[in-house]
């Protein structure tokens, strides 16, 4: 056969295969179609013949097992010794020199907490670093019902609020706390720490807008941190600043898509122990349409004729504050912390809050403790009157009578930050360091006379951060905590005690 006879022939074939193909139904749709699109569009016919034949050849494919081992087999001994060569990371940073000998030295409570504390060394000294400020761990009448409570409901609830977390006492705090404050809704939360720095990003996500105070406490920077949103810092309780950060972000976002923006600021600040001027921070978050989210961790329970916190203190209606976040683990003695504010931002929390939503919802006995702490401040508002001249008797021992130091926070903070005065810093040319080593002497010297006494610490910094990232820093201090505990003839005493070991301190000191 020939090559002309070969070609006959496979002609023939093709014939008889085009004319029985063209017998199937539809072949005529499927040969105009393709003449049509290589016509039309070379390219994409190209491109499905391709997929075609990668259709084919995955189909005819050999298959394999993904059972199959496709790594290197090792001994027993092998594996020990990789085990044994193996040395993980450590989860945290090793101490250093001078945290090992601040942890040696630092006392350690023995039995509950109150205003005569025993040590560990067998020492009972006046507790003046727990914030005790109305001795209701001392209370019979709360240890009771905090009983009684354990004893219905259990030591906690084992599950988060929102699958079968909530118990009636969470309601009924709630609403308590709610009715407390003139709020319309109010949410509980299971850890003080974690309230607010869940409350922040549940609203403000990335691409919006957050305005906040350049002092603001650890929790509002996490949280902050959290939301990944875009951060602008006015300083530290500058009214002035802060409606020049606020003219600034309202300018900038004229051209821009609408985004939230918030205000996220402190009643009571932690590291300063100053106020807030409220009424001013209403007035410009009204007139440049910002949300104001206010921490009353630390005024909630001690500003105003009955604790009710800032709002109280300042004439302003809470329903004028978007977020008012507070603590239920410091003042009131229990645990756990809120947010009150309109329905709509409580119910948006049950479902977007991470604390909320995914730890378990607050111990009930912990629940009741508030609620019972709260009635308490209503209905004796001579505590709130005792501490706070107890306050007084405390900076009038340190402040005026001092050559060394002045008390920072406001007069009516529980919370006495007591630091170094500016001309005795450049007249002793004081590092920073070295005012943190010095009122740790002043601490430790405290302490050998009877009154227990801390200072204020360092907020924690990010790994590899550099001093612009850091930005504004706690200015080292003395802490004080003031407690109804005490009469004021011991809390004078303590006062003259810590004024005489300041003395002595920075005199040895030249």
């Amino acid at each position: 056969m020939d090559l002309h006879d070969m070609q006959t022939l496979l002609l023939g074939y093709v014939d008889k295969i085009f004319v029985e193909f063209q017998r199937v139904p539809g072949s005529a749709i499927l040969l105009r179609y393709i003449k049509s699109s290589y016509q039309n569009d070379p390219v994409r016919s190209a491109v499905e013949l391709f997929l075609f034949l990668f259709f084919v050849r995955y189909l005819l494919a050999p298959k394999y097992s993904t059972q199959k081992q496709n790594y290197v087999a090792l001994s027993d001994e092998e594996i020990d010794e990789l085990v044994d060569d193996w040395t993980p990371e450590p989860l945290i940073a090793a101490q250093t020199t001078a945290e090992e000998a601040e942890n040696e030295k630092r006392p350690v409570i023995v039995g509950p907490t109150g205003p005569k504390s025993k040590l560990s060394n067998g020492r009972t000294v006046t507790n003046l670093a727990s914030y005790n400020f109305y001795n209701f761990v001392a209370n019979e009448s709360l240890k009771e019902k905090a009983i009684q409570t354990l004893r219905t409901y259990g030591v906690g609830p084992c599950g988060p609020p929102g699958f079968y977390g909530t118990q009636d006492v969470h309601t009924k705090t709630e609403a308590d706390i709610a009715a407390f404050l003139g709020a319309p809704s109010c949410i509980v939360y299971a850890q003080a720490f974690s309230t607010i720095s869940s409350v922040i990003p549940a609203f403000s996500k990335r691409g919006d807008i957050i305005v906040a105070d350049k002092a603001i406490n650890y929790a509002c920077r996490k949280g902050i941190q959290i939301s990944r949103s875009t951060v602008r810092w006015y300083e530290h309780n500058d009214m002035e600043d802060l409606e020049r950060v606020l003219h600034k972000v309202t300018k900038e976002q004229l051209k821009k898509p609408l985004t939230r923006r918030f205000i996220v600021t402190e009643g009571m600040f932690e590291n300063v122990g100053d106020v807030i001027d409220l009424p001013k921070m209403i007035e410009l978050k009204m007139r440049y349409k910002f949300r104001l989210i206010l921490d009353e961790t630390w005024s909630f329970g001690v500003l105003g004729m009955t604790g009710r916190g800032v709002t109280e203190q300042q004439n302003v209606d809470a329903s004028a504050v978007d977020m008012i976040i507070g603590s239920l683990a410091g003042p009131l003695c229990a645990g756990g912390g809120f947010c009150a504010g309109s329905d709509e931002i409580v119910e948006h929390q049950r479902i977007s809050a991470a604390a909320y939503t995914f730890s378990a919802a607050l111990p009930a006995m912990l629940a009741t403790t508030a609620s019972e702490t709260l009635a308490l401040l209503q209905t004796n508002t001579d505590i709130l009157n005792q501490l706070r001249d107890n306050i007084k008797t405390m900076r009038g021992q340190l402040d005026p009578r001092s050559d060394w130091v002045y008390c920072a926070s406001a007069v009516e903070n529980p919370i006495q930050l007591v630091v170094l005065k500016d001309e005795v810093v450049k007249s002793k040319n004081l590092s920073f360091a070295d005012q943190q080593r010095l009122l740790q002497d002043i601490v430790d010297e405290t302490l050998a006379n009877g009154i227990l006494i801390t200072r204020l610490r360092d907020m924690p910094s990010a790994p590899h951060s550099t001093p612009k990232d850091i930005g504004w820093q706690v200015q080292p201090a003395l802490k004080l905590c003031i407690t109804t505990g005490l009469s004021k003839k011991e809390t004078e005493k303590a006062g003259i005690v810590i004024r005489h070991a300041i003395t002595k301190v920075m005199t040895r000191r030249r």
